[in-house]
């Protein structure tokens, strides 16, 4: 951490994608936004989708409008199963992915959960210069996420980098082309 940085709030979306939870029972966005508002962030937008490639994609173009979110955690969808269809949506909008997201996401699942973390496909990216991080559906893995990769990349005095200081400059292609 750098002691001559001041922390930057960053304005964060909870996107759950499932066809059976609720705001009431959805454990999983509320562990990250609980985090997120711990962490000195803020909740800028928190929905429940369900597994529709149209329907989370709608929300993920939506928000990537917006001026008051920079990034957005989905949660759900990243297994194998037949429903499981956020990494499809979130990928095909991606310009760039974060291709080391999942590798350091299995890292740090492997000596929790062992061989069983083969079953996330965790993936991360950018689309329209705001942060897309897809999350597995569990609390744990939610708390993993947070705690062990998006807190300190999220974290403007974290060193030697960061994800907050390149977010001024995640648009450039777009901004290029217009000129």
């Amino acid at each position: 951490m750098s002691e001559t940085r001041q922390f930057i709030p960053v304005r964060i979306a909870v996107l759950t994608v499932s066809n059976t939870r609720t705001l009431e029972d959805d454990t999983s966005g509320q562990t990250l936004s609980d985090r997120i508002a711990a962490a000195g962030h803020l909740l800028s937008a928190r929905k429940i989708v369900k597994d529709d490639v149209r329907a989370i994609r709608r929300v993920i173009r939506d928000w990537a409008g917006r001026s008051d979110i920079d990034a957005i955690i989905t949660t759900g969808g990243t297994g194998l199963t037949g429903h499981d269809v956020t990494i499809e949506a979130a990928r095909g909008l991606f310009e760039k992915e974060i291709e080391g997201f999942g590798t350091l996401f299995h890292m740090i699942s492997f000596p929790k959960i062992g061989t069983s973390t083969i079953q996330s496909r965790a993936t991360a990216g950018v689309f329209k210069g705001k942060y897309v991080f897809c999350l597995p559906g569990s609390p744990g893995a939610c708390r993993d996420g947070w705690d062990s990769i998006l807190r300190p990349q999220l974290d403007y005095t974290h060193k030697p980098c960061n994800f907050v200081e390149i977010m001024p400059r995640l648009d450039e292609h777009m901004r290029r082309r217009k000129t």
